[in-house]
C-alpha cells in the first residue's frame, strides 16, 4: 500500500491490506469484542505500521457551516438537493453556503481561495468534476468531503451519494414496453455524468429483455435542460419512422419534449407517450401529469449532509457508495400506442 503520509491512510486501505472488510477494521478501532484474536492482531499491526490515526474532531463542527457546491444552479433539482441539506443544517443549528462553479477551472480556483479564508465543517459537491488538484487541496486542508452524483469516480475514500439510476432507466423502459411500445426514443443526459450513462444502460437493458436491439437513430443527446429535450424530441418526431414513446432522462427534458409534441400538432399520450426522470414537484402539475422515475433528491442531499458531519466528528464512513432507491411514478403521460 502506498500512501503519502500517515494522515492520509484510510480505513478502506487498511481493510484491503489486511484482507478484511471495512466494518471489521472499524470494530477493531472501536475496541469491539466480536473480532477473532488473529484478525485483531493482524489489523492492529497494519494500523501501527502505517501510523493510522482516526480523524479527530480537532476544530471540526466549530465553523457552523456546510459548503454545497454545484456546477450550475439553474435547475429545480438543485433546489430539491438544497432542501435536503438545509433540513440537516437547520436541525443541527448550522448554516449552508451554496456556490456554483459553472464547470470553469477559474471559478473552482476562486471558490477554493474563498474557502481557505474561512472555516467549514464539510464540503458537498453535486454533479461537479472533482479534479485531482481540487481533491488534493481539500485533503491537505483535512476537510470532510462527499460527492452527490459524481461526474467520474472520486478518490476511494470519498463517500458518494446517488440513486439507482440503472434500475430507474430499466423500470421506465419496461413500463413503456408493457404498454405495447416497441420504438422507444431516448433523450440522454450529459455523457460525462455517471448517472446519465447508467440511465442509458438501463434503457438498453430493458430493450434487450424484450428481445430488441438499441437503434442509434432513436437516441438523442441532451443536457438535462428543457431546450435539449425539445430539440431531441423534435429530431425523433421527424424520423421517417418516429417512435411511439419517448423516455427523457430528466423531467426538464421531458417538459421540453411536451413542447416539441405540441408544436407538431400532436398530443401526449394520444399520439406519443412521454416518460421523464426525477419526479420534480411540477411533474404532477403538467398537462398531462408526467409519468416519471422518482429520484429521491432531497433525501440524497440530506444523506450527504449527515455524512460530512459524521466525518467532521471523527467517524469513519464504512460504506463509500450510497445508492438510494428510485421508483416509477405512473401518471397520465404514458399509454398504449395508438391503434394498439
Amino acid at each position: 500500500m502506498t500512501v503519502d503520509d500517515a494522515s492520509r491512510v484510510t480505513i478502506t486501505a487498511i481493510a484491503r491490506e489486511a484482507g478484511v472488510s471495512v466494518p471489521t477494521v472499524s470494530r477493531v478501532l472501536n475496541g469491539r469484542s466480536d473480532v477473532s484474536p488473529q484478525t485483531r492482531e493482524r489489523v492492529e499491526a497494519i494500523l501501527r505500521e502505517h501510523g493510522y490515526r482516526r480523524r479527530t474532531s480537532r476544530n471540526r463542527v466549530a465553523a457552523g457551516l456546510i459548503d454545497l457546491v454545484f456546477n450550475d444552479l439553474d435547475s429545480p433539482w438543485a433546489v430539491e438537493i438544497i432542501r435536503g441539506v438545509e433540513e440537516v443544517a437547520h436541525s443541527t443549528g448550522i448554516g449552508t453556503v451554496v456556490s456554483a462553479i459553472h464547470g470553469q477551472p477559474a471559478s473552482a480556483r476562486q471558490w477554493l481561495q474563498n474557502l481557505r479564508a474561512r472555516a467549514t465543517d464539510g464540503v458537498i459537491f453535486v454533479t461537479s468534476d472533482l479534479t485531482p488538484p481540487l481533491y488534493a487541496e481539500l485533503r491537505r486542508l483535512n476537510i470532510p468531503l462527499a460527492v452527490v452524483d459524481p461526474a467520474g469516480v472520486p478518490g476511494i475514500d470519498v463517500p458518494t451519494i446517488g440513486a439507482t439510476n440503472w434500475a430507474g432507466g430499466l423500470s421506465a423502459t419496461e413500463h413503456l414496453l408493457s404498454l405495447g411500445h416497441r420504438r422507444i426514443g431516448f433523450i440522454a443526459g450529459p455523457k460525462r455524468l455517471l448517472c446519465s450513462r447508467a440511465r442509458l444502460d438501463g434503457y438498453g437493458a430493458g430493450l434487450a429483455g424484450a428481445g430488441l436491439e438499441i437503434d442509434p437513430e432513436l437516441i438523442q443527446q441532451g443536457d438535462f435542460y428543457h431546450e435539449s429535450g425539445c430539440a431531441g424530441a423534435d429530431a425523433l418526431l421527424a424520423l421517417d419512422r418516429p417512435p411511439t414513446a419517448i423516455f427523457a432522462s430528466s423531467d426538464q427534458m421531458a417538459f421540453g419534449a411536451y413542447e416539441a409534441v405540441r408544436r407538431r400538432g400532436l398530443r401526449v399520450p394520444d399520439d406519443i407517450s412521454v416518460v421523464g426522470f426525477d419526479d420534480l414537484p411540477e411533474s404532477r402539475w403538467t398537462s398531462p401529469p408526467l409519468t416519471t422515475v422518482r429520484q429521491p433528491l432531497a433525501e440524497m442531499g440530506l444523506l450527504a449532509a449527515r455524512t460530512v458531519l459524521r466525518m467532521a466528528q471523527g467517524e469513519d464512513i464504512e460504506t463509500p457508495r450510497f445508492e438510494l432507491a428510485t421508483e416509477l411514478v405512473v401518471r397520465d403521460s404514458s399509454a398504449a400506442p395508438a391503434g394498439h
